[in-house]
């Protein structure tokens, strides 16, 4: 020990154990969850032609999941849901457009 240096009292306080049992977020969650799902049934029904092509349908449907895994990892999903769905399904939307004026284009240089 060097000259300058003095040894620090140290003063422990006992040990304090604490119990701790959270409340189970599950009911809520799952209550949570059903409800989302129906929100999401339902805007897919109001925002899909009655008679969409494959591509579209599909496409629309995979912009809802997406959208509500991705509303789902927020504090209010059923708040977030339909607009991030809304824009999802927008750019669904004018992808499956694209495509198919990408394909009619295509068709029609190949008959020429």
């Amino acid at each position: 020990m060097n000259a300058n240096q003095q040894p620090v009292p140290t003063h422990f306080a006992p040990e304090v154990a604490y119990e701790v049992e959270p409340a189970p977020p599950a009911p809520f969650r799952a209550r949570q969850a059903t409800q989302l799902e129906r929100l999401k049934a339902r805007l897919l029904a109001e925002r899909l032609p009655p008679r969409p092509g494959l591509p579209l349908a599909a496409s629309v449907q995979r912009a809802a999941r997406e959208a509500a895994a991705l509303a789902w990892t927020t504090r209010y999903p059923l708040l977030v849901f339909p607009e991030l769905f809304d824009e999802l399904a927008a750019a669904a939307r004018q992808r499956v457009a694209r495509q198919e004026r990408i394909f009619r284009r295509s068709r029609e240089l190949l008959a020429a």
